[in-house]
């Protein structure tokens, strides 16, 4: 159901959770690969390893701008809703904090070690990719299950955080694919078809999950008309599942026609799999707890930073995009000498 545009108590909340929705999207589509490339990380060569981090070098830190960004709409338009998840969620944000600070430290200091003392920022590079992609999947578990801390909540958070770290590898994977070339991008071919299954059970865990939470999620994906409506969704999610599938089985083709194209297709299906979740839980902000219109901070104050995120964020975009355009084409081994 759409808000009523003519109030502003109405279409703000809306207008603000729609855009910390697509922050969180973006930073899983785009930190998303990143932090996989670091998962894999053990399963290259040295040699490998630096063209990896050329792959992500002039983009990685640019991408955590999105998770920046989502966490500050949470806390300046949701703030009831801001203490209540952070509340819950504080040991696997404390992990991800932890894991981000190592990465970032790592990613920068095993360009400047000796060859001995590289090994460990690179085991560190991998520990800090891990962690953070362990603590978003246990959160996300957690979330889709109300933040209810039982054994079975915790089992199943377990379980997203596996998932999630493996769908990490995937799009990491894909992401090689494009962006390297000889036998690290066949590696990363093969690593793409072996990361594929977890994707496509993680999905399909959350996906049957979603539904059993609450009366009302079932109810918006099962009765009819609404049943017919959302059809199209899971229908072009497996058809996605097999176009990569037949993709990673035929890559890399002659002369490296279209090796962007795994990458495209494994983030249009983290899109569709993403908005699937986001219908199921709208208009709650914390699931079957606080709606985004009870969580909100008042018209007045909503107004005003609306007017700051309208000169932010398309700055966060242009900077995004233009770091990806004049960075395009095969990575390189990053280098500070």
């Amino acid at each position: 159901m759409l808000p009523d545009f003519t109030n502003p108590a109405d279409w703000l909340p809306w207008a603000f959770a729609s855009l910390m929705g697509l922050s969180i999207l973006i930073y899983v589509i785009l930190d998303g690969f990143d932090l996989g490339v670091g998962i894999l990380f053990p399963l290259a060569e040295p040699a490998e390893q630096d063209r990896m981090i050329g792959s992500i070098g002039p983009f990685w830190d640019a991408n955590e701008t999105w998770l920046v960004l989502a966490v500050g709409l949470l806390l300046v338009a949701f703030p009831q809703a801001h203490g209540m998840i952070l509340s819950t969620l504080y040991l696997p944000v404390f992990v991800m904090l932890v894991g981000l600070i190592l990465r970032g430290v790592a990613f920068e200091f095993r360009a400047k070690a000796r060859d001995h003392h590289k090994r460990l920022w690179n085991r560190l590079f991998f520990a800090g990719s891990l962690m953070t992609a362990l603590a978003q999947g246990f959160m996300l578990g957690l979330y889709i299950m109300g933040l209810e801390t039982t054994p079975a909540t915790y089992a199943f958070a377990t379980l997203t955080a596996v998932f999630l770290a493996v769908g990490y590898s995937f799009i990491g994977s894909t992401w090689l694919i494009h962006k390297t070339e000889g036998a690290l991008q066949l590696k990363t071919v093969q690593w793409g078809r072996e990361s594929l299954w977890g994707v496509v059970l993680g999905i399909g865990a959350v996906s049957l999950a979603t539904p059993f939470v609450s009366p009302r999620i079932f109810e918006k994906w099962f009765t009819f008309p609404e049943v017919l409506y959302l059809a199209p969704l899971p229908v072009l999610s497996g058809a996605l599942v097999v176009a990569l599938w037949v993709m990673l089985r035929r890559m890399p083709y002659a002369g490296d026609r279209r090796s962007w194209l795994p990458f495209a297709v494994a983030s249009t299906l983290f899109a569709l799999a993403y908005l699937g979740m986001a219908y199921s839980f709208y208009p709650y902000v914390v699931p079957e707890q606080l709606t985004i219109y009870e969580a909100a901070a008042a018209p007045e104050s909503l107004l005003i930073i609306l007017i700051g995120a309208c000169f932010v964020v398309p700055v966060i975009l242009g900077y995004s995009v233009l770091a990806y355009v004049i960075f395009r084409g095969k990575a390189t081994e990053l280098r500070y000498d």
